[in-house]
């Protein structure tokens, strides 16, 4: 099948990082399902496709909701009839408070979101993957530089990364035999919104407050069209982009 026949998509597809890469990944052919809580915003990215012959369309999408994910799934195959690229990029974090001192309604949401709803998106992509032809097809996990090391008072955000790797190892485990390779991207800085922040100073592990270095999201969706271009033979099964000179390497 060429590239222009085939399907993405994307959740947290209103901004950032997800508007980025599904803005790359349109302009390199695929039909793109967006997904997000609110229409307008993924109306906007919409708005900014170059016009080609490829489509996109919008769904709204809550991934804590497994009643919601299935919706979208079934949105997506009534429209294109098959599914070759899920990025499992919707993620929210928590206020940066003592540990102690975090609601627990906030620590649940995290974990919906981030956790729960990444796995409500994978377990769909499987059932239409699985059974589509030709079968198989690409799901890339957004992780973070936080799944490898934490930031001060992140306990939520840093659990739940942590854990999309041990989902992303079961689920490229699980695809072998289906033709469902699974990888995941780690991602460190990348200007948006969410990120901005850290360009004007955030927490370090020593108690000081320090601007860092950020990088384009255009970067981050150049790399995770690259990965969606291989062959389902061969995967790229962790990556991680940030900012050159952002404190991962020798944190802490």
């Amino acid at each position: 099948m060429s590239i222009e026949g085939k399907v993405a998509i994307i959740t947290g597809g209103g901004s950032g990082i997800g508007e980025a890469t599904a803005i790359e990944l349109f302009k390199g052919g695929y039909n793109i399902v967006l997904a997000g809580r609110r229409i307008g915003n993924l109306k906007k990215v919409i708005e900014k496709l170059p016009s080609r012959d490829n489509s996109a369309i919008a769904v709204v999408t809550d991934v804590a909701n497994p009643r919601s994910v299935s919706d979208l799934f079934q949105e997506t195959f009534d429209k294109y009839k098959r599914l070759d690229v899920l990025f499992n990029n919707a993620g929210i974090s928590a206020p940066g408070v003592a540990l102690e001192k975090l609601e627990i309604d906030v620590w649940r949401q995290v974990v919906d979101i981030n956790l729960s709803g990444m796995f409500y998106c994978t377990q769909e992509a499987f059932k239409l993957m699985k059974n589509q032809d030709p079968k198989g097809g690409r799901i890339i996990n957004n992780g973070s530089i936080s799944a490898y090391a934490p930031r001060p008072n992140s306990a939520p955000y840093t659990a739940t990364k942590h854990a999309v790797t041990g989902l992303t190892k079961s689920t490229a485990l699980d695809g072998r035999a289906h033709d469902i390779a699974c990888s995941q991207i780690d991602i460190g800085n990348a200007m948006t919104p969410l990120a901005a922040r850290m360009a004007e100073g955030v927490p370090q592990a020593d108690g000081t407050i320090k601007p860092e270095a950020m990088m384009d999201a255009q970067k981050v969706a150049q790399a995770v069209l690259h990965i969606a271009n291989l062959p389902l033979s061969t995967n790229i099964q962790f990556m991680t982009i940030m900012a050159t000179k952002m404190p991962y390497i020798g944190r802490g």
